[in-house]
């Protein structure tokens, strides 16, 4: 049936329906299944699925119900995209205090339209949210400028926060799991628990946690600065979420402010997101994406992007997220990957598709994570145009020559080195760690560095 009729309308203009703010705009790649309608057909079709049409006319249908009806309102065959209006009002919204909920936005523009016979594939490129529906939605409640007071930096543009992910991945026993992280924190500042640390039966975390919180104390006693602790909370369960976070936050006793939660976001859910932020307001919500390559990977035809996913975990309320390194690291992607970034952190920021205003809502702190070191680092820095993230670098401080203290220490180097405008080979002259980074990394010394050995006196 060709319900392009009802639901596709190519008069729309987008900066009008930007302006009345009644609708928020979504744009899809999308490639009709051959030997079905054609593109406006099958747009139109899509647009239907995605509010409130069926494959036949029904008898319940009336004029108010039409006035809810998602609208195809752009469509460039050549190109292979579309646009669709959905109106606000289609969303659904919290019994106990109004607001929305990406769950039900993500449940029409990302819902049954995936399985659709006669769609080849669609994929999510961008949305655009107009301010009503930003007001109501949850977004940050903390931020990296807590971050940045909490380590007594300034609130505004306080730089890098050097972090470690604890390595191995599993299997530490408890006081090594400790130690290791006691060891990093005498250079560093941040350490999260890796995604699928939690409670496993050779490191419980009734055992685990109290020694990492005695390693965090006597890490700050020695160094006279203050550490964090990402904590996976990560559960199937709301209740059984609610028991380690309290748990946790107990056990860290006076520096309980000095933990964020780690969440599995994209296997958890929304859900999983929205009951960390709503119940631990006052701690830095740390969304991990592991599984989102599923679907975002630049190899995938459905979906959507990895930066959807990111502004998707703004509006949840995300402190913070995992955007990949852009090309620097082990991890897919490329260099113009730092648009996510950008989204996630300003006020306002042109997508690939929208001009999306934020309207005062907090930003979210782009987590930089899979196969970075020291030496990678500059590089990252300079793509990006700042260094004010999260970088949690396993490998590029367990793998430090000398120790993880080290390791960690050469991560700070490398900031401000990029930050001083140094030239790396010259900069390791004088600065011990980061130099020793060249000899614990010489893969990437000699992609990066060319005639390191010969500059810094290595012979071997």
């Amino acid at each position: 049936m060709d319900q392009s009729g009802r639901y596709a309308d190519l008069s729309l203009d987008e900066d009008t329906l930007i302006a009345d703010g009644n609708h928020i705009l979504v744009a899809y790649t999308m490639t009709p299944m051959p030997g079905f309608g054609g593109y406006l057909e099958t747009a139109a079709h899509f647009a239907a699925e995605s509010s409130t049409g069926t494959n036949v006319e029904v008898s319940t249908t009336d004029d108010f119900t039409k006035d809810l009806d998602a609208m195809v309102y752009e469509i460039d065959e050549a190109e292979g995209y579309m646009k669709i209006a959905y109106p606000c009002d289609l969303f659904d919204r919290n019994v106990i205090d109004g607001r929305a909920m990406v769950v039900s936005f993500l449940t029409l523009a990302i819902g049954n339209n995936q399985g659709m016979g006669d769609v080849q594939c669609a994929q999510m490129q961008d949305f655009w949210v107009p301010k009503q529906m930003l007001d109501i939605f949850d977004g940050p409640a903390t931020d990296i400028s807590d971050l940045w007071n909490l380590l007594d930096r300034p609130r505004v543009d306080g730089g890098y926060i050097a972090g470690t992910i604890i390595k191995p991945k599993l299997g530490l026993r408890p006081k090594p799991f400790a130690d290791a992280a006691y060891q990093f924190w005498l250079g560093g500042d941040f350490i999260k628990n890796d995604e699928p640390q939690g409670n496993q039966k050779y490191a419980r975390m009734k055992d685990v946690t109290p020694l990492v919180a005695d390693a965090m104390k006597r890490a700050q006693d020695e160094t006279g600065e203050a550490k964090i602790f990402s904590a996976n909370i990560t559960a199937d369960d709301h209740h059984e979420m609610v028991a380690r976070a309290d748990y946790i936050l107990e056990t860290f006793g006076e520096n309980a402010h000095h933990v964020a939660f780690l969440v599995d976001g994209y296997v958890g859910g929304c859900g999983m997101v929205t009951t960390a932020r709503r119940n631990y307001p006052d701690q830095y919500l740390h969304y991990h994406r592991a599984g989102h390559g599923a679907i975002t990977s630049p190899s995938s035809v459905r979906g959507y992007t990895s930066f959807v996913l990111g502004k998707l975990s703004r509006l949840m309320g995300a402190s913070g997220i995992h955007v990949g390194t852009m090309g620097f690291g082990k991890m897919e992607g490329g260099n113009e990957d730092k648009i996510i970034c950008y989204m996630l952190e300003r006020e306002e920021c042109q997508g690939p598709f929208f001009f999306q205003k934020w309207y005062g809502m907090k930003p979210t702190t782009s987590i930089i994570s899979g196969g970075m070191n020291a030496l990678r680092l500059p590089g990252f820095f300079e793509n990006l145009g700042h260094g004010n993230v999260i970088n949690t670098s396993g490998g590029g401080s367990y793998g430090h020559i000398d120790s993880p203290a080290a390791g960690a220490t050469s991560l700070r180097q490398a900031y401000d080195c990029w930050k001083s405008g140094s030239d790396p080979i010259e900069y390791a002259k004088e600065h011990k760690e980061f130099a020793r980074a060249f000899e614990s990394f010489p893969a990437d010394a000699d992609l990066l560095y060319s005639g390191w050995r010969e500059k810094l006196g290595v012979h071997k």
